[in-house]
C-alpha cells in the first residue's frame, strides 16, 4: 500500500500537504526525521500513515494527555486498532489495555512519556515489534524548550528499550538550538536525521501589537477589532479571573460569546468548543490549552488579551487562525501590567520541588480535612490566599502525571502511589527552568517593541534566513502610510 492509497482511503483526501509526503517517504526508507510543521498543517498524518504501511507497532508519546482521547476518537473513526494510555484511565482499562497490547492487538498506541517508569507497560510492549517511535511535542524534549518535561529526557533510554526503533520527532515550534537539542537528547546524530521544514510563513495572516492600559481599554480596542473583522474569533487570556472578569463586561453589552478555562466542568468545556467549531461568527474567550487539536479552519481573528510567556506560544496560537488561506488577523493588547503578571503566572506554574514534597506529605497525613474541606485545606496548610495563585492545582497535576497520586484529591477521593521521583524535584533544574522561561518571556517583549516587520524578526528566532519585509504587520503597514 502507497502512502497516497492510505491518505485517500483512511484520511479521505487526494493529496498532501507541505512536506508531509517527504516526511513520510523518509521514515519508509527506515531513515529518522525532524518534523516542524506549523499548527494545523497535520503533524499527525506523517506518522498515521506509515503505521498504517509498516508491520508492527507505532508508539507516539504525548505529553498532552487532555488530547489523547480525542487523538483516538478520530484514529478509531478512522479505522485505526488503536488505544491510549496514561494516569487519566482507572487501573481495570489500565490492565485490559496492557493485555491487548501483549496480545499485538494495537497498531498505534499513544503514551505520555512517564508511563515508561511503569514495569508493566514495558513487559506488555516489549512483546511487539516497535516499526515507528514517534515524539510529538518534541521541543519537550529539550531543556531549552518552552514546555520542558522532564521524562523526555529520556527518550534515549526508552528507545534504548524498544530495540532502537524508527524515529520521528514532530513539533511546531523549535529554533535552531532547540532542534539540536531534540536529536541530541533522543540519542540520534545529526546525520542521521532528515530535517523536514514545513515553513513560518502565512502571508494570510496579518499580526498587530496595540498598547492599553488596564481592562477598559482592553475591551475598547476587542471590540474595534471585532468590528472591522467579523467572523469566528479566538480571544486568549493567561488568567481565568481576567477572562471571566472580560466575560462579564461584555455579556453585559450583549455580545453573546463561550468561555473555555480549568475551572469549567470538561463536559462544559467540550460543549462551548463543539458550538464554536460549528459557529461562522462564533466568539470564544480561552486559556491557551483552547486550540490543541481543534480543527477550525475558518478562524477569522486571533487576539491576545494578555501576553503569553514566549515566541513560540505565541506563535501556535496565531497560528489557529486562518487555516483556510484566507485572510486573518491576530491583535496583541499589551499592556504593561501583564508583564508581571506572566511573571507571577511562571511560578505558579512551576512550583518549587519543596512545595510538591510538602503537598504530597499532606496528602498523606490531612486526608480526612481534606475530604470535608478540599483544596482549601492544602492552601491554608501552605499559607498563601492569593486567588489567582494556582500552584496548588500545578503540584496536584504534576504528582498525577508523574503516577504519585489517582482520584479526585478536591473530594478527598485519592490514592497515594509512591513520592515523586527525585530527579523531578531537582532544584538545580528548577532554576534553569525558571530562568529559561525568564529569557523567552524577555525576548518576546523584544518582539513587542520591534520597530521593524514583527513577522520577519519571528522567522529569524526559528532560525529561518529572512530578509523580506512581510507587508501585512502593523510595523510594515505604517511604513507604507
Amino acid at each position: 500500500m502507497t502512502p497516497i492509497q492510505v491518505l485517500k482511503d483512511v484520511f479521505g483526501y487526494d493529496s498532501f500537504r507541505g512536506e508531509q509526503e517527504a516526511a513520510i517517504e523518509t521514515v519508509l526508507q527506515k531513515k529518522h526525521a525532524l518534523v516542524l510543521m506549523p499548527t494545523g498543517m497535520g503533524k499527525s498524518v506523517c506518522y498515521q500513515v506509515p503505521a498504517k504501511i509498516l508491520p508492527g507497532l507505532t508508539v507516539v508519546i504525548s505529553p498532552l494527555i487532555a488530547l489523547m482521547k480525542d487523538q483516538v476518537d478520530a484514529a478509531l473513526a478512522k479505522g485505526f486498532r488503536c488505544c491510549f494510555i496514561n494516569s487519566s484511565l482507572d487501573r481495570r482499562e489500565r490492565e485490559e489495555r496492557y493485555q491487548k497490547l501483549k496480545a499485538k492487538e494495537y497498531e498505534l498506541v499513544y503514551v505520555t512519556p512517564e508511563r515508561f517508569r511503569k514495569s508493566e507497560f514495558l513487559e506488555a510492549l516489549g512483546e511487539n515489534e516497535i516499526s515507528l517511535l514517534a515524539i510529538d511535542e518534541a521541543h519537550c524534549i529539550s531543556e531549552w524548550g518552552h514546555d520542558f518535561r522532564p521524562d523526555y529526557t529520556r527518550i534515549a533510554e526508552f528507545r534504548e528499550k524498544m530495540g532502537h526503533p524508527l524515529t520521528m520527532a514532530l513539533t511546531a515550534t523549535a529554533t535552531p538550538e532547540v532542534q539540536k537539542d531534540i536529536i541530541k537528547q533522543a540519542g540520534l546524530e545529526e546525520s542521521e536525521v532528515e530535517l523536514f521544514h514545513g515553513g513560518l510563513q502565512r502571508p494570510n495572516l496579518s499580526v498587530s501589537v496595540q498598547e492599553v492600559v488596564g481592562l477598559d481599554e482592553k475591551i475598547r480596542a476587542f471590540i474595534g477589532h471585532r468590528h472591522f473583522h467579523p467572523g469566528a474569533m479566538i480571544v486568549y487570556f493567561s488568567l481565568i479571573d481576567t477572562l471571566q472578569k472580560f466575560s462579564n463586561e461584555i455579556s453585559r453589552m450583549g455580545i453573546e460569546h463561550w468561555t473555555y478555562h480549568g475551572r469549567m466542568d470538561p463536559k462544559q468545556r467540550k460543549r462551548a468548543q463543539e458550538k464554536f467549531i460549528k459557529s461562522e461568527n462564533g466568539l470564544i474567550l480561552a486559556t491557551p490549552a483552547f486550540g490543541l487539536g481543534v480543527d477550525k479552519e475558518n478562524v477569522r481573528s486571533v487576539v491576545h488579551a494578555e501576553i503569553p510567556g514566549a515566541i513560540e506560544a505565541y506563535y501556535q496560537e496565531i497560528g489557529r487562525a486562518g487555516r483556510d488561506g484566507k485572510e486573518a488577523h491576530c491583535l496583541l493588547l499589551y499592556d504593561g501590567d501583564d508583564i508581571a503578571i506572566q511573571m507571577d503566572f511562571m511560578k505558579w506554574a512551576n512550583p518549587e520541588p519543596r512545595f510538591i514534597r510538602s503537598i504530597y506529605n499532606l496528602l498523606g497525613t490531612r486526608r480526612d480535612t481534606i475530604k470535608a474541606e478540599g483544596l482549601d485545606d492544602l492552601r491554608t496548610q501552605m499559607n498563601f490566599y492569593n486567588r489567582r495563585d494556582f500552584r496548588v492545582e500545578t503540584a496536584l497535576n504534576l504528582l498525577e502525571r508523574w503516577d504519585s497520586i489517582s482520584g479526585d484529591v478536591a473530594r478527598g477521593n485519592y490514592e497515594l502511589h509512591g513520592e515523586p521521583p527525585e530527579e523531578f524535584l531537582d532544584q538545580e533544574l528548577y532554576e534553569k527552568r525558571l530562568k529559561g522561561q525568564q529569557q523567552k518571556l524577555f525576548q518576546l517583549m523584544q518582539l513587542l517593541k520591534e520597530s521593524e516587520c514583527r513577522k520577519r524578526e519571528i522567522h529569524r528566532y526559528f532560525g529561518m534566513d529572512d530578509d523580506e519585509l512581510c507587508g501585512r504587520c502593523d510595523v510594515c503597514q505604517k511604513e507604507k502610510s
